[in-house]
């Protein structure tokens, strides 16, 4: 699965992902403080599963209609900034969940709820 992390998401769980051989992309390394409509459409193109903190992503899916293959959204900060690699990663490799089509939101590692993107 293809991956395209949010300019907010940590560079050390990016680096995580990386390294364990995910093919993630970082818009903070590949293009810095582009807009989030931006964003969406790079990853639109690209058919990668957005990563970020930021919840203005739900509302380009719910009220303006993008349509990525997914989004994971962390609703809160973690300490440790290897901690969204670890929930990145342990869901899918798992396959609990299928984040294809879905916008998950991630509050903590217990906690996570998901809304189907309607085509």
């Amino acid at each position: 699965m293809k991956l395209l992390a949010d300019e907010n998401f940590p560079k050390k769980s990016y680096h995580i992902l990386e390294e364990l051989g995910y093919d993630i992309i970082h818009i903070g390394n590949t293009n810095p403080s582009i807009d989030d409509e931006s964003v969406m459409q790079i990853a639109i193109d690209s058919q990668r599963l957005i990563l970020t903190f930021d919840s203005d992503y739900g509302t380009l899916v719910f009220q303006y209609g993008y349509k990525p293959i997914g989004v994971i959204y962390f609703k809160t900060r973690f300490s440790l900034p290897d901690f969204p690699a670890q929930i990145v990663h342990k869901y899918l490799q798992s396959n609990e969940l299928d984040f294809i089509g879905f916008v998950t939101v991630i509050e903590k590692e217990d906690s996570i709820r998901q809304r189907l993107i309607i085509s």
